[in-house]
């Protein structure tokens, strides 16, 4: 290898949800200082493109969901096929998890949490003569490190990218900002755990401000803050709020906030709302007590209906994301969900994904903590990245997988939301062999949204696996 030619480092990301990625922003940043030549690959708007691929030194691909990692190992092949010469390197929350598949798809090197001094770490050492391909550098590191502005000029355009999407059906392009890292809490099935451990890093101010400057340069007019909780740092949430709005009074944001956090920073909203805060999406998960004592969430179902009135209170839309399905979920319980969501008058405000979304159980989860939990898990299957298991009522499996479709057909057909919710509601009542009320009252009306919803896990569609 020519030393004095720049060392070629290939980032790609398979999917997060729309976001123009962090993930691949900050890590060139910190490659570029160093003297590389950083190529960026988005696979959810691009395809492997083997004139990038084909002088690459290192190719590192960056995992923060289970749909992306899904993705990861299906394009495994190919990029190995067209980046010969290349160390690949997988990186964020799910490599770890997978430590063991990734290394037997040819990966020589996996990386969980702080990961950039590891990877300026690997690239030195591949520069060396006869470099060595055995992993040095700790799989999961989470020391402190300084967070360089991120390079984001090798990502396609934000407007390609998920937009926000206003009630009144104007749209707004959307700039994704990350304000910390990791999470202080342990909730058992959240994919952030096994990795942070009850650890958050904290992304100075500064070097936030500077990334949304950037991206309101380029065209963005709201902010969407990626932080597994906004609300970790309550002092730095908010003084990354007021900078906001003091620099852009015009800009919109959402963030992520658990039910406990909206409810102890309670006197903290109206100043969200004040400084341009539209939504905020929070993991509620259940509506049952047992559930919520079992996924160790830290909240009750009560606290969910304080929370809506906490926030409607302030101005601000409560987007609440849920796990429908579960060991623990019972027919009469899901029928529950649907209630309080006609209750609460939260209907337009639920991508009906979220009604349809099933326990997934990955290697590492803190869920295999539970005392007979495991017992009850059918063996790890590495396709879906994760441990089946079958509900001991056959009934709300089929439920399940009957909702899931129509939830999928009604998407495909743009069925609006509160239609798709008459289906399910429907199609829960003949599950518990019950006659479905009629649907009547305030459905609720539709809230600022992302024009791509949030979920944690799905298959990776037909349209993903093309770009390989």
């Amino acid at each position: 290898m020519d030393r004095n030619a720049p060392f070629e480092v290939v980032l790609i990301n398979p999917y997060e949800l729309g976001r123009q990625p962090f993930a691949l922003a900050e890590p060139a940043a910190w490659l570029k200082r160093e003297g590389c030549a950083v190529s960026c690959l988005d696979l959810s708007l691009q395809k492997l493109d083997p004139e990038i691929l084909r002088h690459a030194g290192l190719v590192a691909l960056y995992v923060g969901m289970h749909t992306a990692t899904r993705i990861a190992m299906q394009a495994l092949p190919r990029i190995r096929e067209l980046a010969p010469k290349a160390h690949i390197c997988v990186y964020g929350l799910y490599a770890p998890m997978n430590e063991a598949l990734l290394r037997g798809l040819g990966v020589g090197t996996v990386l969980g949490g702080e990961v950039e001094p590891a990877l300026l770490s690997l690239v030195r050492r591949l520069r060396e003569p006869a470099a060595a391909t055995t992993q040095r550098e700790p799989v999961i590191s989470l020391e402190k490190i300084r967070f360089e502005v991120p390079d984001r000029s090798g990502l396609p355009k934000l407007s390609s990218y998920a937009h926000l999407v206003l009630p009144d059906g104007s749209t707004r392009v959307v700039g994704f900002a990350e304000g910390s890292r990791g999470c202080k809490h342990l909730c058992r099935h959240c994919p952030v755990v096994p990795v942070y451990q009850g650890i958050f890093r904290i992304v100075p101010a500064e070097v936030v401000m500077q990334d949304i400057r950037q991206q309101v340069t380029e065209g963005a007019r709201h902010i969407s803050f990626g932080d597994p909780d906004f609300f970790n740092g309550p002092t730095h949430g908010i003084k990354l709020a007021r900078a906001l709005h003091q620099a852009f009074p015009d800009v919109t944001f959402d963030a992520t906030i658990k039910i406990q956090h909206l409810i102890d920073h309670a006197e903290l909203l109206p100043e969200l709302r004040r400084c341009g805060c539209v939504f905020i999406t929070s993991a509620v998960e259940a509506v049952d007590d047992e559930i919520l004592r079992i996924l160790d969430k830290n909240h009750t179902s009560l606290d969910f209906d304080r929370a809506v009135a906490l926030t409607r209170a302030a101005g601000i839309a409560l987007a609440p994301t849920f796990v429908a399905f579960t060991p623990w979920t019972t027919l009469d319980g899901y029928i529950a969900l649907l209630e309080r969501l006609l209750e609460l008058q939260l209907v337009e405000s639920v991508p009906p994904v979220q009604l349809t979304i099933r326990l997934l159980v990955p290697a590492g989860s803190y869920l295999l903590k539970l005392p007979g939990f495991k017992e009850k898990l059918k063996v790890f299957d590495s396709g879906m990245l994760g441990y089946p298991w079958d509900h001991a009522d056959p009934r709300v499996d089929r439920m399940q997988q009957e909702i899931t479709a129509w939830v999928a057909r009604s998407e495909q057909d743009g069925v609006a939301r509160r239609d798709v919710f008459a289906g399910i509601w429907r199609m829960a009542h003949e599950a518990a062999g019950r006659l479905a009320p009629e649907l009547g009252g305030n459905l609720g009306s539709p809230i600022p949204r992302l024009s791509e919803p949030w979920y944690c896990c799905a298959e990776p569609t037909d349209q993903q696996l093309q770009a390989f």
